[in-house]
């Protein structure tokens, strides 16, 4: 059975601490949680019923083994999660301080990382092949034999032979101190592009891949270099979604923010649950939309994942669209009405 949705790239223990609103050298307890970005959304979309898998690397060590244990736990598929020797499973820790400063420190990444040493002859190519969704990050292209990988992965799903439903999403997940240079970042994500379906960023990430403008100059520039839908969140002013015949935008949810780290993620997975699911455009930014607003008032990641009733009830008490609901001004299917009526 091929999966719904196979991410690849950057996996890691997250030690978030239980002391809000202080520095680091001031915390005296933490808590360990299974993070990184691509490893998160495979986590998202299985928290909404999806069949997910990752593609990574750990260290052969305790953490390594923890992380197999907690991807088995949210029910995601850790057949392609290997060991790498030599390396230590990389760790990221947290300094929470709301409502919108949380600094990260990666420790294990530099000079690499388990999941950058990923290469090309490792994929299961069918797997790839068939996958409804594959979704990446720019991360991922920072260095070999890691980059090469990406790029083989994306040729393995040539665009004309993807089927109705398929889709392969670019996350733009640009981090700096990753990077020499932006322009090598915009060098390889211009590689890349081209392959992908759906490309996902904030106005810096997009600002890297395809220069800075407007939100609506960027998205325009990505579906020019390819891509069939272009989404660029607006920070306080919601997120936007553009194809070549319609823009739409959603609204903030808006919520007590305690940890801003990991919503991004949890719109991905929903994002993908509601492109499996043919929901329109603009529903299916309304339930990514919750979905990240969900994990932004929580403390954690992964374990933070909201499951589809949360995200409705949520949009419910927003007054929004509950997604499969009938459009505003839809027609009623004459059953679903004399239903309604008795």
């Amino acid at each position: 059975m091929s999966h719904d949705l196979i991410t690849i790239g950057r996996i890691s223990v997250d030690i978030y601490p239980n002391d809000i609103g202080v520095d680091l050298e001031d915390v005296t307890s933490f808590g360990k949680y299974l993070g990184g970005s691509a490893t998160n959304v495979a986590v998202a979309a299985a928290r909404h019923g999806r069949r997910t898998a990752v593609i990574t690397r750990t260290g052969d060590d305790s953490f390594g083994h923890y992380l197999h244990r907690e991807l088995k736990k949210f029910t995601v598929d850790d057949q392609f999660v290997r060991p790498v020797a030599q390396l230590q499973t990389p760790v990221t820790f947290c300094a929470i301080k709301p409502p919108e400063d949380f600094p990260l420190y990666f420790y294990g990444r530099l000079p690499t990382a388990p999941d950058w040493q990923i290469a090309a002859d490792e994929l299961d190519t069918a797997a790839i092949k068939d996958a409804r969704i594959f979704w990446s990050t720019v991360t991922g292209l920072c260095q070999e034999p890691s980059r090469g990988a990406h790029l083989a992965a994306h040729l393995a799903r040539p665009r004309a032979k993807l089927t109705p439903g398929q889709y392969t999403i670019l996350d733009l997940d640009y981090r700096p101190m990753f990077w020499d240079y932006e322009e090598d970042a915009r060098e390889q994500i211009a590689k890349i592009l081209p392959h992908a379906t759906v490309a996902i960023g904030n106005d810096k990430e997009c600002a890297v891949a395809v220069g800075a403008g407007t939100p609506d100059e960027q998205a325009d520039r990505l579906l020019a270099a390819g891509v069939e839908i272009a989404v660029v969140k607006l920070g306080s002013e919601g997120v936007m979604a553009k194809t070549a015949t319609e823009r739409v935008v959603s609204a903030p949810v808006p919520v007590e923010t305690v940890n801003g780290l990991g919503a991004g993620d949890s719109f991905g997975g929903a994002f993908v649950h509601g492109l499996l699911a043919g929901w329109p455009l603009a529903q299916v930014l309304d339930y990514a939309n919750a979905a990240g607003a969900i994990v932004a008032s929580r403390l954690s990641c992964a374990d933070a994942m909201p499951t589809p009733e949360e995200v409705t009830l949520l949009l419910a008490e927003r007054g929004r669209l509950v997604p499969g609901a009938p459009l505003p001004g839809a027609a009623v299917p004459d059953s679903a009405a004399e239903g309604a009526l008795k």
